[in-house]
């Protein structure tokens, strides 16, 4: 009899739980013993530890149910529940052996409980110290957590450097190899599981001066700069903050106080692979369009019409933090957005409309991106608007051949009077004077083909020819000639987190003036993710 009992009794050790006559818990309290495995609502004759559960409670009496009749055989065994159940088995066995019955305990029974209390002596060992270990391990990770809802991602990039080619405008070439790095640190926190709050830190050394890139002062156009070349003198600093939250399936909106641009409401309708700054292309002219290089702080709504269509119209200032006059949230610079984008299976195709105004002092309308009069066409002392409409879109022909292409069309207007110091194309100014409602257009647009996991997973070799923008007409000055920019890089990726991206473009015509000499530059650009 004896032996049944512990058969049994090792037969339940190894179910999810038991439910014993010694109260285990405080959170419920058991019922008087029971007599029947019958008596549980939750037990079923095809239960798999159904005649191991009847023999301890029906034979041996050490089994009780919960107060609502239910016996719970798949809930988890605390080692609480599990002390105080072998102590009411082992209380059983020491009534039989007390009765001294030759047919209830005999030397074979005592051999197999002295068999399994060794068996079991050594698994709970283990399982012992086991569970202390994690108990140790999570308590330790609940004191020293960073948080509950946030985690940290960022990006190292650094980059080896250089350009060759005469100085627009001058005779010499006045850059030299350079060594630099960029850092960003992105705290994303979510509430919801939906929404997201993004908090990001920056530092980076790429020399500018008085916000202007170094490379395009040594080289006389901003055509040749990188587009990771931000600077704070190594100062870590916050330049973005964004926050995400949908109020329905098809309606999302985003807001931020600072460092939001319209990449940052809106799909600017490249290949990611592409536009991002640590693992695409490496020239600042070849990320995106230049439409989306605009922004401050504000809000967007994003409406998804169609599961294929999505609408953003947003509103960002450029310095919505300062409340004197011709500043704050209306009455400074602003860039105003209405993007509607179509998803097929293998690709997208945007239509953007932005207008905004920039004061003097202030003025760039194509982001650093083309030369200096299509930046400011009526100088940077004059109030200028400006209104561009843009196409831009790609598509997949397979998995490792993409191909994408943006291109748009400015209007720009002079918004007040008087001298100004206006891009001559050979790297000076010339003092012309502009009439409020003066205005310029400009063009520009580019191409690029791009094979992923091409020679590797995770590798992606790319092409870009692109006209950067051009004054074509204009009531003050006008560019005769077009720029174009070639370029080629190879993202090597070494593994998930580190990757190589060797690059090189070349600037014909740089400023739009056939005058200068052709711009080369080279980049090795190393990226840590993480």
């Amino acid at each position: 009899m004896l032996k049944h009992l512990l058969s049994s009794f090792s037969l339940l050790l190894l179910t999810s739980t038991a439910v014993w006559a010694t109260p285990l818990d405080n959170s419920d309290s058991l019922q008087e013993q029971v007599t029947s495995v019958s008596q549980f609502s939750d037990v079923q004759p095809t239960d798999w530890a159904f005649a191991a559960l009847q023999s301890l409670v029906e034979r041996y009496g050490c089994i009780a149910g919960y107060p609502n009749s239910s016996y719970r055989g798949s809930r988890p065994l605390s080692r609480y529940e599990f002390a105080a159940g072998i102590n009411a088995c082992l209380d059983r066995i020491n009534e039989l052996i007390a009765t001294a019955t030759s047919d209830l305990v005999n030397q074979e029974d005592l051999a197999i409980l002295q068999k399994l209390q060794t068996d079991f002596a050594t698994e709970l060992a283990t399982l012992r110290g086991r569970v202390d270990n994690l108990e140790a391990r999570t308590a330790t990770l609940e004191q020293q957590q960073f948080s509950t809802t946030t985690r940290l991602n960022g990006q190292i990039i650094t980059a080896i450097s250089d350009t060759f080619g005469n100085k627009v405008g001058g005779t010499r070439d006045e850059t030299n190899l350079f060594f630099a790095t960029r850092g960003r640190l992105n705290l994303e926190s979510s509430f919801t599981g939906k929404d997201l709050l993004r908090v990001r830190l920056e530092f980076g050394n790429f020399a500018n001066t008085n916000g202007s890139s170094q490379i395009a002062a040594a080289t006389g156009t901003g055509m040749t700069r990188l587009n990771f070349d931000n600077d704070s003198n190594n100062r870590l600093f916050v330049p973005h903050i964004r926050y995400y939250f949908p109020v329905s399936d098809s309606l999302s909106f985003v807001v931020g106080p600072t460092g939001i641009g319209y990449n940052d409401i809106t799909d600017n309708v490249t290949p990611a692979t592409i536009a991002d700054d640590g693992n695409g292309i490496p020239s600042l002219f070849g990320k995106n369009s230049l439409l989306f290089e605009r922004g401050g702080g504000g809000a967007a709504a994003n409406w998804k019409i169609r599961p294929d269509l999505l609408l953003t119209l947003g509103y960002l200032a450029n310095s919505p933090n300062n409340p004197t006059l011709t500043n704050g949230l209306f009455d400074g610079g602003y860039n105003a957005l209405a993007h509607l984008v179509y998803y097929s299976q293998q690709g997208a195709i945007g239509v953007a409309y932005s207008h905004g105004y920039n004061p003097p002092g202030t003025v760039d309308i194509t982001a650093g991106r083309g030369s200096a009069l299509s930046s400011a066409p009526f100088g940077n002392s004059i109030a200028t608007a400006n209104s561009i409409v843009g196409v831009q879109g790609y598509y997949r022909f397979s998995p490792k051949f993409q191909v994408h292409a943006w291109g748009g069309y400015i209007w720009a207007t002079a918004k007040n009077s008087g001298f100004s110091d206006i891009s001559n194309g050979r790297g000076g100014t010339d003092s012309l004077f502009v009439n409020s409602g003066d205005n310029a257009n400009a063009w520009f647009g580019a191409i690029g083909l791009s094979f992923p996991d091409v020679g590797g997973k995770g590798n992606l070799p790319g092409i870009l020819l692109g006209l950067p923008p051009r004054v074509s007409n204009s009531n003050v000055r006008e560019e005769g000639d077009n720029s174009y920019h070639l370029e080629a890089f190879y993202r090597w990726r070494l593994n998930d987190n580190i990757s190589i991206t060797p690059g090189f473009w070349m600037i014909l015509n740089p400023e739009n003036n056939r005058n200068n000499d052709t711009q080369y530059v080279g980049v090795v650009r190393t990226t840590f993710d993480f």
